[in-house]
Order: structure tokens, then C-alpha cells, then sequence
């Protein structure tokens, strides 16, 4: 059974995480932790996380930096290296998992590859509707009381309604390329640190993409799962989002492909050499 680190990024978002976590919580894998890579919350997150981790199922850490604007790729650095396994599956705080989420990931690692995953995207009222017992009941993964409850595109009743056969096969005549999806993509540990992990130049707006793209360039394939490791993601705005962010990475990413470059200098070796991450919050309770 493979053990695996679930490193779930976060900010100044409690009502998402809380349900994120709930989901983490009924998870049919007993073999991993959760770290909450936080880009600068406030107190209400390791509070959250604190309250959270005493009752866990298994080990759940909180890794924290002092907000200075978006740094996701920051903390996502610092928390790589405190992965207890040697197996890391990235996701999102407003992604919630179905039970078998972990599993899948679990069941599909193979060396030289990284998992590509996707989501299933809900509108806001759906999001803000989810409660505990609709994630313990599995509801919340239903197509039909998804549709039911808003709106629900044809691609994720496809990826939510197909039974085991059917996500494999769909999964094999996708067109949607491999890539590294940070809301929902695995990846060995020592391939993560191979490449120095992600560039911390960039800010939202594909970085993810371009560690998946060193990570090709190392050798390390995508392969796949977007309708077999299934999480159903809770509407937010997007206030980070810039033109100048997205073009900045485009152009990192461009040189990325054309240099075939595997290493950046600006990433884990970086941020080592220059930490101030704080560790906050965890639990030691036994996997189930």
C-alpha cells in the first residue's frame, strides 16, 4: 500500500476548507497525511486546522508564511520538502474529494510518470449548499442531485456518472493532455525535488502547467485520470488574476518548452536557503 502526502493549498477560505478537509476525513485509503500549504491566512485557518487535526483520521499539519500577496508556489515549496512520503498528491482547498480520491491516486502511481487529474466544477449556490452530511453521503458527487441543485455541464456528468470501465476507457480516448493540475495532480517526491519545484517567479496562471512541462522535459510522463480520481470544485472569484501574471508565465513557460529546461533556480533549493515558513498546527492520530 503506498503512502502519500496530500498537500492541500489554501487562503482566507474556512467554509471551503472545512469541507475540504470533511472529505480527506472519509477517504477509503488508510496510508497518507494532509499538510495545509497556507499562503498567508489569517488566524481563523490554523484555528480551523487546529480544531480539525485533534479529531482526525490521520496526520494533518498546517504550513504557514506571512501574507505578502499571492505566493502560492512559495508555500507549495516549503511544503514539498516537509512530505513525510515519498508519494505527493497536490489539490486545492476548495476541491472536495470523492472517498476513493486518494486511492485512485494511490492505485495509479508508477515510476517515470505523474498523475493529471481534473475537477468538476459547481456554481456558486451548489458550493455554498454542500454541508457535512451531503460529503459523508456521498450526494455531493450525484450527478442527478448535482443537476438538481444548479447547473451541471455534459463533461462532469461524464466524469461523475461513469462506473470503474467506463472512466478507464474515457480516461484512454481523451483529448485533453496530461498536464500537471495543481487542484489535482500526484507526482513522486524525489522527481518534485529532481526539478526543484515550482517556479516561484510566477503567479497565478499556469505555473503548475510549467512544472509539469519540466517534469516532461526530466523524463516524467503524464498519464490521464481526470474521470477516475474525481473532487468537485466550490465556486470563489478570482481576484488574483492578472494579464500581467498570466503573460509573465506564458513567457516563462515558452522558455521553458524551447530550452527543454528541467531545473529552475527559482524554487525548493531557493526557498531552503531562506525560510520562514512556520509550521502551526498537527496531529500525530493514527491512520485508520
Amino acid at each position: 500500500m503506498l503512502p502519500i502526502t496530500v498537500i492541500v493549498s489554501t487562503y482566507n477560505a474556512e467554509a471551503w476548507l472545512e469541507k475540504v478537509l470533511a472529505g480527506y476525513a472519509l477517504q477509503t485509503h488508510p496510508a497518507f497525511e494532509v499538510i495545509v500549504a497556507d499562503d498567508g491566512s489569517g488566524p481563523a485557518t490554523a484555528d480551523l486546522v487546529a480544531r480539525t487535526a485533534a479529531a482526525f483520521p490521520v496526520p494533518l499539519r498546517h504550513v504557514w508564511h506571512e501574507d505578502q500577496g499571492y505566493r502560492r508556489q512559495e508555500i507549495l515549496n516549503r511544503a514539498i520538502p516537509l512530505a513525510t512520503h515519498g508519494y505527493v498528491l497536490f489539490t486545492d482547498g476548495d476541491c472536495i474529494p470523492r472517498r476513493d480520491f486518494v486511492a485512485t491516486h494511490a492505485r495509479l502511481a508508477e515510476p517515470g510518470r505523474f498523475l493529471s487529474g481534473g475537477y468538476c466544477k459547481l456554481d456558486m449556490d451548489t458550493s455554498t449548499r454542500i454541508d457535512a452530511d451531503d460529503i459523508a453521503s456521498g450526494r455531493c458527487f450525484d450527478p442527478a442531485w448535482l443537476a438538481a441543485a444548479g447547473r451541471l455541464s455534459g463533461s462532469n456528468r461524464r466524469k461523475l456518472g461513469a462506473g470503474p470501465v467506463a472512466a478507464r476507457m474515457l480516461d484512454a480516448i481523451t483529448t485533453a493532455g496530461a498536464t500537471f493540475n495543481n487542484c489535482n495532480s500526484s507526482a513522486w517526491k524525489s522527481d518534485l525535488i529532481a526539478v526543484n519545484g515550482y517556479d516561484e517567479r510566477m503567479k497565478y496562471g499556469g505555473p503548475d502547467r510549467e512544472l509539469g512541462e519540466r517534469l516532461e522535459n526530466a523524463g516524467v510522463r503524464g498519464r490521464q485520470i481526470r474521470h477516475r480520481a474525481i473532487c468537485v470544485h466550490l465556486d470563489h472569484a478570482r481576484g488574483y488574476r492578472t494579464d500581467e501574471s498570466i503573460r509573465a508565465n506564458l513567457a516563462i513557460r515558452a522558455e521553458t518548452r524551447a530550452q527543454r529546461r528541467v531545473w529552475t533556480p527559482h524554487g525548493i533549493v531557493k526557498r531552503a536557503a531562506n525560510d520562514d515558513a512556520r509550521p502551526l498546527a498537527s496531529s500525530a492520530a493514527a491512520s485508520r
